[in-house]
């Protein structure tokens, strides 16, 4: 029978500040599990951020867990959708490997707070289950105390990111200054003077799509400045033509 966990965590941090931040969630000082992160597609369709990613994360593996599994490494494929009009960012994730010995798919909805308008709230859904024959209750029993201990990481985690990210929220100096400075910043003025904020979801893909250029044109230009220390020493190893 599959394992089923749920959980709510309440970060204090406004809505469009917790969707930035999804994104660049990685890394972290509480994420060295998390290998490696690429995003596969990314596109807006009716207003919505639909997205796909691919991470690479590892586990140390309990001594008994050696006999199911020979590699500490996993691939996991994260998929979201950005709702600006509901005000909703879910999440999908799902082991690629290894899903016989033990399957976990996570479904997280974050939203804005009941509580408190300037929170998000997150809630988590999991279903975990394993098809090994005779060890299957033990191996989610295991699964299920795993997730619990990498849901408190992630937290504290994405939390380390947004106070970075967002460090007057944090401080609790004036978080409505914060978010209207927030505002402007990613609006455009209009004929009549007043500001207007663009598609949340079309800006999320413009910042991320200049994230990746910036690290692209940087790994060129390491390459080209390698090559050119590098010709002197080439051309010196030659042998002499004359």
């Amino acid at each position: 029978m599959v394992k089923y966990y749920e959980n709510i965590t309440i970060f204090k941090f406004d809505w469009t500040q917790v969707v930035r931040g999804f994104f660049q969630r990685y890394p972290n000082p509480h994420s060295s599990h998390v290998l490696t992160e690429d995003t596969i597609s990314r596109e807006v369709k009716n207003g919505k951020l639909y997205s796909k990613r691919l991470l690479t994360k590892t586990n140390r593996v309990p001594k008994w867990g050696e006999r199911f599994i020979s590699k500490n490494i996993v691939k996991i494929m994260e998929e979201s959708i950005v709702d600006p009009e509901a005000k909703t960012l879910t999440t999908y994730t799902r082991n690629l490997g290894y899903t016989k010995v033990m399957s976990i798919v996570e479904k997280v909805v974050y939203q804005i707070s009941d509580e408190n308008p300037d929170w998000t709230i997150a809630k988590r859904s999991a279903w975990i289950d394993s098809q090994v024959f005779g060890f299957s209750r033990a191996i989610q029993a295991f699964g299920l105390d795993r997730f619990k201990k990498n849901c408190a990481k992630m937290s504290e985690g994405f939390n380390y990111v947004l106070a970075n990210m967002f460090p007057h929220t944090t401080q609790f100096l004036n978080p409505k200054l914060s978010q209207t400075s927030f505002s402007v910043q990613t609006g455009h003025i209009a004929d009549d003077g007043v500001s207007i904020k663009p598609s949340l979801a079309e800006d999320l893909q413009h910042s991320l799509q200049g994230k990746a250029e910036k690290v692209k044109d940087a790994a060129k230009k390491a390459t080209d400045l390698a090559k050119e220390k590098a010709r002197p020493i080439y051309v010196a190893c030659q042998p002499n033509q004359s």
